[in-house]
């Protein structure tokens, strides 16, 4: 006697959930110019290397005779696999069954993901494309049992989990709901052109508030790119996967390792000669910070997170001399570089990924202070404000700031980290105020009298910009260097050069891991 007949039923399940919602379900993702979460999972991953687990989890039906007459697969599907030769725990649900609403056996599987890679200290992935819980319940019969009272939060590993390994997502479809709360719940957030992020669906919103929509108008990219929930926005399926991969390339596998080292591909004493007139001489005029950046940096390294969001911040990773690096700048085309409410945040979530996975972190300043106005004040811009200068003086990465041109205010010092190095170009300008604000504050009475007014303030401006200089400063050692711009990048790798290895004797979890 054998176990042939228990072997043909361990293959007939895992069959099964390899043929998915079947054949014409498939072919209904296709035709939306969707993947299959198989599909997206091979796509994403090293070939050959995924390996599921749970292969034949789902829902049986059995007859009276005790023989399997139906199975169900779990709508959830996951594994380990590679992604550049490192292990990383992958997965995301399947749409193709019940709209990827989790089943039971899916439910399991989506909340153990993270129990996996928590217990691995490997980075996870998620692929979003499903809504949440069903008024059928996950069992479809329409009733809730409910979790024991003394069952652990479905919600606590997933908290845990972002102070201790990287996590990247992405929005391949409509997403509400469970997954649209894991899909925020990450350190990196993409959605394709073609996606949807909601809270509730149409039907939902209509039924609740009377309010008609679609799901693009809901939640499409346009929406979130601009809402900060997610951080970028990919053309295709295909782009939302390699951001994911371009991500983790400059991420350890956890906290208890360094970011990886690549060979350095681009001269560690490369001077652009274009930085010497990137920053014109007029003060009024602005420059494209993202050139200054891209030109620092190793050449085609820099991969910006958040681009709509905040947009007078920009945030990025890139790397120096084949080190990973955080980027924090100030983009002056947005509100003259002003951090906003909206820029408090991204600037505080960068800051807190950076310490958890020991990025130092590389500021080019430009910033004129907080924005200021009766939206800024809505907005409690102050208190988002003071929430970033906690992040930032709780930063144990070694920090580089170099000011390009203005350090004002209160926010100004939002750029710079505890013992960090300091550089000033010499188109630099520091105060408490703007050279205009405090024209206006300090002379308003001298205004106010003036025959003309602005040729007085014009006067004021010019000889308040001029005593901005940065050379007493460099004198008095408020700065370490007055450099050249030429000499940036050679200056940041020598820089890094000595950091970098200061930081192994720290690692292991931040004090404030990075929340949601």
């Amino acid at each position: 006697m054998t176990w042939e007949k228990e072997i043909s039923g361990i293959l007939e399940r895992r069959e099964g959930a390899k043929q998915q919602g079947g054949t014409e379900a498939i072919e209904r993702q296709h035709a939306k110019g969707r993947l299959t979460i198989r599909e997206r999972i091979d796509k994403a991953t090293d070939p050959g290397s995924f390996q599921e687990l749970g292969e034949m989890a789902g829902q049986t039906e059995y007859n009276d005779a005790g023989e399997m007459v139906g199975f169900s697969p779990a709508n959830f599907i996951l594994g380990f696999a590679k992604i550049g030769g490192r292990r990383v725990a992958i997965g995301g649900e399947d749409f193709t069954l019940k709209g990827g609403s989790p089943n039971q056996a899916g439910l399991r599987k989506s909340v153990y993901a993270e129990d996996l890679a928590y217990q691995y200290k490997v980075p996870l992935i998620r692929l979003h494309e499903g809504g949440g819980g069903s008024v059928a319940g996950s069992s479809g019969k329409g009733r809730s049992m409910g979790e024991p009272v003394f069952a652990r939060s479905r919600f606590q590993t997933m908290a845990a989990l972002l102070g201790r390994v990287p996590v990247a997502t992405a929005a391949l479809g409509p997403v509400a709901g469970l997954p649209a709360a894991r899909l925020v719940s990450s350190h990196f957030s993409v959605m394709a052109e073609n996606a949807q992020i909601l809270i509730a669906g149409p039907a939902v919103v209509e039924r609740a508030l009377g309010v008609k929509m679609t799901k693009e108008e809901l939640g499409g990219p346009e929406v979130h790119a601009k809402s900060g929930a997610i951080d970028n926005v990919a053309e295709t399926e295909a782009d939302a996967l390699e951001q994911i991969a371009s991500f983790l390339s400059f991420m350890p596998q956890n906290v208890w390792e360094l970011p990886p080292i690549r060979p350095a591909t681009d001269d560690p004493e490369r001077r652009d000669e274009k930085l010497l007139s990137i920053v014109p001489k007029d003060r009024r005029k602005p420059f494209n910070m993202r050139k200054i950046v891209k030109s620092v940096m190793d050449d085609g390294t820099f991969f910006e997170m958040g681009k709509k969001f905040g947009s007078g911040q920009i945030t990025g990773l890139a790397r120096l001399n084949g080190h990973p690096v955080g980027v924090l700048a100030n983009d002056c085309m947005f509100y003259a570089g002003a951090m906003t409410a909206d820029g408090c945040q991204k600037v505080r979530r960068f800051v807190d990924m950076c310490n958890t996975f020991h990025l130092p972190i590389v500021s080019f300043v430009d910033e004129p202070g907080f924005m200021i106005g009766p939206d800024s004040e809505k907005a409690a811009t102050i208190r988002h404000g003071a929430a970033v200068l906690a992040a930032v003086v709780q930063s144990r990465v070694p920090w580089a700031s170099i000011i390009i041109r203005k350090v004002f205010g209160v926010a100004g010092a939002a750029h710079f980290g505890p013992q960090g190095f300091v550089m000033a170009w010499p188109s630099a300008e520091t105060g408490a105020l703007p050279v205009e604000g405090g024209v206006a504050v300090a002379f308003a009475k001298q205004l106010a009298e003036a025959e003309d007014p602005d040729a007085l303030r014009d006067e004021l401006e010019r000889k308040m910009a001029e005593a901005n200089s940065p050379f007493p400063r460099a004198e008095n050692f408020s700065v370490h260097e007055l450099i050249d711009p030429r000499e940036t990048r050679p200056r940041l790798c020598n820089w890094l050069d000595w950091a970098w290895d200061g930081m192994k004797s720290d690692l292991g979890p931040h004090l404030v891991p990075m929340r949601p």
